[in-house]
């Protein structure tokens, strides 16, 4: 099997490198949104109207500045309101974020069912890293949920391969161990050629360095733990993982013997944050 994933594996990168596999694109929506986040002269005002363009999106941002995590006493039930309440930094990565949704659609219904597995996944670890940024670090929860809802978006020029390939897409076993071994390298290029900020550029190849060493906390770290959150007590390999080996932990300064419990006083804010971006 390794000869294959390795003939797979390479054939993927040459087929990216040599333009036969196109690295996905930013939506409309998602690039839009971007270019207010980047002008330093853009209101709330500029965008209200770029993301009122979109009904299902203004819809979706709206559920977001309601959330019980935004800790509001008060419903709101217009956009205008919801950019004030969420912010003009934490709204467009937000928004970056949900537009992302429709790139994790495809016409193959096994591609498709894998696609949508990925997002469903990824949107509730991106929950889990806004409670652990929140709590653990003063880095940016927007930021964080953003780096959870990118961490695994190099499957998805893999899948697009697999659905031209047949013979791939039907062997499961091949194609796990491709998205494992490229998922990494390909999202960190995708993020790259997207200009997305140099602390999260990253995050799809670092955040499954169990050991990594670095100075100080960062937003790999908190998709780390956040993925191990999502998969604890399933009979999965990461459900499995053992906690002392992953050096995440102590850089969030949480006891990897204390997860459970420290989940548990955090239950409330745990579920909310898992549907946080349903």
């Amino acid at each position: 099997m390794s000869q294959v994933v390795d003939t797979v594996r390479q054939d993927i990168i040459a087929a990216i490198k040599s333009d036969r596999l196109v690295l996905p694109t930013l939506p409309e929506a998602a690039l839009r949104v971007r270019e207010v986040a980047e002008d330093p002269d853009a209101n709330m005002d500029q965008l209200t109207s770029v993301i009122g363009n979109d009904a299902a999106l203004s819809a979706r941002i709206v559920r977001v500045a309601n959330s019980p995590l935004m800790r509001a006493s008060k419903a709101i039930e217009d956009l205008k309101a919801a950019v004030m309440r969420l912010g003009i930094q934490y709204t467009c990565n937000i928004a970056t974020g949900l537009a992302m949704q429709q790139m994790f659609q495809a016409t193959s219904d096994l591609v498709d069912s894998r696609l949508r597995d990925t997002w469903n996944r990824s949107s509730e670890i991106a929950g889990i890293c806004h409670v652990l940024c929140r709590h653990y670090t003063k880095l940016r929860p927007d930021q964080a949920t953003l780096a959870g809802l990118i961490h695994r978006i190099g499957v998805l020029p893999i899948l697009t391969y697999a659905e031209e390939h047949p013979s791939l897409l039907k062997d499961s076993l091949t194609l796990d161990r491709v998205i494992f071994q490229l998922q990494g390298a390909i999202g960190d290029l995708i993020l790259k050629t997207w200009d997305f900020p140099a602390e999260i550029a990253n995050v799809p190849s670092q955040h499954m360095k169990f050991n990594r060493e670095v100075e100080k906390a960062d937003y790999a770290d908190i998709v780390t733990v956040a993925m191990l959150q999502s998969y604890l007590g399933t009979d999965t390999a990461l459900g499995r993982v053992d906690y002392h080996k992953v050096t995440a932990f102590s850089r969030l300064g949480m006891d990897p013997d204390m997860q459970m419990a420290e989940a548990e006083d955090l239950s409330a804010e745990m579920e909310a944050a898992m549907t946080l971006l349903q």
